[in-house]
């Protein structure tokens, strides 16, 4: 999953130098933390959170198929 959502980030973002997910798993459930440089937060959230939404579906999506459960945070 981390390799997705770095992808994803990186296709959004102009800083890809400053781009850092990580992941951690705590009662079964895979938390992945995405961190840009300040001035890209807004390309990765979008207007409304849409992307944001986008992101966390396409891993609600990955994780039926795969049977996990993963959650996307976007940290400041």
């Amino acid at each position: 999953m981390v390799e997705l959502v770095t992808y994803i980030v990186e296709q959004l973002v102009d800083d890809k130098s400053a781009i850092k997910v990580t992941s951690q798993t705590a009662d079964g459930v895979e938390t992945v933390s995405i961190s840009v440089a300040e001035g890209d937060i807004g390309k990765v959230i979008g207007k409304q959170g849409k992307i944001a939404m986008a992101i966390r579906t396409l891993a609600k999506a990955v994780g039926a198929k795969e049977g996990k459960k993963y959650n996307i945070e976007i940290e400041d």
